[in-house]
């Protein structure tokens, strides 16, 4: 019996959250930041600050979002996040001042812990009883931040080209404007969600937080050096005078690895019992950030670099939650996957102002980027030597 269509149609309503929450929310700031930075006359340290605010948002929003799934449910809290992550990227088109734009950024960040949580705890709940679907549905909505990557690449680079850097507020309202037209597919996509299961705290039994060590380390360093090339990369081709065109080409290219991202690690994925797809999305993104510094002249080398970055920086998310499931007592994963989604909301408020600070100490941008590559590149280090954990489960259990 084929599946009922409207379960994709759910499937494709729900990953409107993570094109909102991610796509639009957190990384396009980085198309935005290099005219806020001169229009208003930021250092790369208040520019940097205010993904370190999203962030802090993040992970105050995941950690309420965890502590309240279970009391109000997944779909409430989605809800509730697609519907407040608007009016916070509208607020960021009315205001110059830093402190503000960081209250505006938080919130987003917030309201965006809870759609992307909720929403993959939604996204598990399809096809339960056909692992294949299952498994498809998931990936339709990861990919869902790609399409909000490409919706905001193929069009703020261009614009702001055109009319200048002064502009930028229209940007967020651009921004604003999209996530407000994803809130009624998506808000009818929950409605017709089932809605996840009661998590198992796992009460009394602790994790075993010295063998998952390395796999976690490797996690935070992932997340610091990640969120540095999202958050520096339109400036970094900026400053090699790249043209907009240029740039929204290579955001759309972002966008669409993560579409298919998911699609072409699912074998690699099954097959992984430790910290090796980790530590080869980690692998993966540190040499994409590091190819276009080497090579800064090449705009085939940007190519390459914004496709494998895109293919491959969504997955440690994933990586972890796929270890987490292989190697953990089902009573544990609810407890793993928060002091996960913990430590990486922690690197990527590490991240961007850190990048920043050794940027403008030195006086390059490329510093603060080659940095980032090189951490990502000791996290693969660290990652590989993560091994299964004794309770391993089979594969068909």
């Amino acid at each position: 019996m084929n599946p009922r269509p409207d379960i994709w149609l759910v499937a494709i309503g729900l990953s409107l959250g993570p094109a909102v929450s991610n796509g639009l929310a957190r990384f396009a700031y980085g198309l935005i930041l290099p005219a806020m930075q001169a229009d208003i006359g930021w250092n790369y340290t208040q520019a940097g600050w205010l993904n370190t605010a999203n962030a802090s948002g993040y992970l105050v929003g995941a950690l309420a979002t965890l502590a309240l799934i279970d009391r109000l449910g997944a779909r409430r809290l989605f809800t509730l996040g697609i519907f407040v992550t608007p009016f916070a990227l509208l607020g960021s088109a009315g205001f110059a001042d830093l402190w503000v734009q960081s209250c505006f950024r938080i919130a987003a960040g917030i309201a965006g812990a809870a759609i992307f949580i909720s929403g993959g705890a939604m996204a598990a709940m399809l096809f339960r009883d056909d692992p294949e679907r299952n498994a498809l549905a998931i990936s339709v909505y990861f990919g869902g931040g790609g399409l909000g990557m490409i919706a905001s690449g193929a069009v703020i680079p261009v614009y702001l080209d055109a009319f200048g850097a002064a502009q930028w507020p229209t940007a967020w309202l651009y921004l604003g404007v999209l996530s407000g037209l994803a809130v009624v597919p998506a808000f009818l996509a929950v409605r017709r969600c089932p809605e996840p299961l009661t998590v198992q705290k796992g009460a009394g039994q602790p994790l075993p937080l010295r063998s998952l060590a390395l796999a976690t380390v490797g996690y935070f360093l992932f997340a610091v050096g990640y969120i540095v090339y999202l958050t520096f990369l339109v400036a970094f081709m900026g400053e090699a005078d790249a043209q907009a065109p240029l740039v929204a080409v290579a955001w759309t290219l972002l966008g669409l690895g993560v579409i298919v991202a998911s699609f072409l690690w699912r074998r690699l994925l099954a097959r992984s019992f430790g910290g090796g797809a980790l530590s080869l999305a980690c692998l993966a993104t540190g040499c994409a950030t590091l190819l276009p510094l080497a090579l800064p002249e090449a705009q085939l080398a940007l190519i390459i670099s914004v496709s494998l970055f895109g293919l491959s920086f969504f997955i440690a998310p994933t990586a972890m939650t796929n270890f987490a499931r292989k190697n953990l007592d089902q009573a544990l994963w609810g407890r793993a996957v928060a002091m996960f989604t913990t430590v990486f909301a922690a690197g990527q408020i590490v991240g961007p102002t850190a990048a920043g600070l050794i940027s403008d100490s030195t006086g390059a941008l490329s510093a603060g980027m080659t940095a980032a590559g090189f951490i990502l590149l000791l996290g693969a280090a660290i990652a590989v030597l993560q091994r299964p954990l004794p309770r391993v489960l089979d594969p068909l259990e």
